[in-house]
């Protein structure tokens, strides 16, 4: 097993990072199984064991990378709001601050807030030389994240083919000191 390069929990102002746990299904179900939820990050999942296996692999990135996404729980609540972190598959063309939050924790600034300690983790601990976030050119919610963040727009890349385009947001490791 890696060596783990960054923390694996965080604690923000409101917010927990930390790694998926078993009691993490129902919610995480509830969230990927929501079309308006995942309509920018790879279609909804509706079976539970297709959730486990979302939990399976994104704790395998952990083991294989040594960093990885996060489950964020909401401090006030201890409920799941969504999935920020590290992000780094084989076919990535750099590490993604990603993130997926839940609808009842839209327009909060969880995302936010989840992202900069994300990144200063990415540029800190991992020392990271570039981060960027994979955004669909429709995904407004995501692109006005990433404006927040001080991201900047580097142009359109193939994403799982020429036919699914995102946009490349480059991060500035000075935004996250």
């Amino acid at each position: 097993m890696m060596k783990l390069l960054v923390p694996e929990r965080i604690e923000t102002e409101r917010l927990v990072l930390r790694h998926y746990t078993h009691d993490d299904m129902d919610a995480l179900a509830g969230m990927l199984a929501d079309a308006e939820v995942t309509k920018y990050v790879g279609g909804q999942l509706t079976k539970r064991i297709d959730v486990w296996g979302h939990i399976a692999r994104t704790l395998g990135h952990w083991v294989m990378r040594g960093y990885g996404p996060y489950a964020v729980e909401e401090k006030s609540s201890g409920k799941l709001v969504g999935r920020i972190g590290l992000l780094h598959p084989e076919t990535w063309p750099d590490i993604e601050i990603a993130w997926t939050l839940n609808k009842p924790y839209w327009g909060k600034g969880y995302a936010t807030e989840a992202a900069l300690a994300t990144g200063r983790v990415g540029f800190g601990q991992l020392r990271a030389k570039r981060l960027i976030s994979l955004i669909n050119p429709n995904n407004a919610p995501s692109i006005r994240v990433a404006e927040r963040l001080g991201a900047a727009r580097e142009g359109l890349t193939d994403f799982f083919g020429p036919e699914d385009k995102v946009y490349v947001y480059r991060h500035d490791p000075a935004r996250f000191n």
